[in-house]
């Protein structure tokens, strides 16, 4: 019975771990003209479980000739 107020303890812990949002990079680079409705783009992400990181790159079509 001594050990149960320990286990109710380490369950809200662990609950709270769950909760908390794991941290977050996103990463932005425009390249495209502001006068350009339809910029080309690239979307990537990675998460890990500990961390993620997201990628986008956009540039506009005439660039790219």
């Amino acid at each position: 019975m001594q050990r149960r107020p320990y286990g109710l303890v380490l369950i809200a812990l662990l609950v709270l771990l769950l909760a908390v949002r794991h941290p977050t990079t996103d990463i932005r680079i425009n390249l495209h003209d502001t006068s350009d409705p339809t910029p080309r783009q690239i979307v990537a992400a990675i998460d890990t479980g500990l961390m993620a990181v997201s990628v986008l790159v956009t540039w506009t079509q005439r660039i790219a000739r």
